[in-house]
């Protein structure tokens, strides 16, 4: 059983708006972060192997709600609202923003985060904040650096080779970063398996 199968059994459980809104403290989670733009309902949707389980949009900023997603009664997968390009009034970007702060600094059941970029341009300062919040609350972070199919595969590398070189300073969690695909899945089974073992989900053996 491949690990992107432990997740096709993903299905939407609930959204919420304010923290009162937030479900029971319990299992373990994984969250999804990303700039508005940079296809993180897509990898959300081919992750768990379904193509309509996020919302996905032209226009960037459409996931306005922290959505929970029921992986098994144990297990969910949290797509938080896309950051940094959202075309929001300023309030309602500030109410996100104090959503995300209470996750963040409450949620026990948050066992780590998937930071999806473009790769074609990561690190942008949006995507430090995020960071920024994972360090101090001490929560692992795995970069998923998204469309890699819009590069050659030797510029792919050296962004790749970039990135992780950029980060290597940042310490207390672990930080790590892959190539990842939505349209073309490179990186599916890599970026599920990292999520898997985050959600203490492990494949069957194969009977002898």
């Amino acid at each position: 059983m491949s690990y992107p199968h432990l997740l096709s059994q993903t299905e939407f459980y609930l959204s919420s708006s304010a923290a009162a809104n937030l479900p029971d403290d319990v299992g373990l989670e994984v969250a999804m972060a990303g700039r508005s733009n940079a296809g993180k309902s897509s990898a959300l949707n081919v992750l768990c192997t379904k193509k309509a389980l996020a919302r996905t949009s032209k226009t960037p900023g459409r996931t306005q709600l922290i959505n929970f997603f029921r992986v098994n009664e144990d297990a969910c997968l949290v797509d938080l609202p896309g950051y940094g390009f959202a075309k929001a009034p300023l309030k309602q970007q500030q109410k996100w923003i104090k959503l995300l702060e209470h996750y963040y600094s409450t949620r026990k059941a948050l066992s780590g985060t998937v930071l999806v970029m473009d790769i074609r341009h990561p690190l942008r300062d949006a995507d430090y904040s995020m960071l920024e919040w994972c360090v101090f609350n001490r929560c692992d972070i795995h970069i998923l650096l998204n469309k890699c199919d819009k590069l050659g595969r030797n510029q792919a590398n050296q962004q790749l080779f970039a990135v992780r070189k950029e980060l290597s300073e940042v310490a207390e969690i672990g930080v790590s970063v892959q190539l990842f695909s939505a349209l073309t899945k490179v990186g599916l089974d890599e970026a599920a398996e990292k999520i898997c073992h985050w959600l203490d989900l492990t494949p069957k053996k194969a009977p002898e």
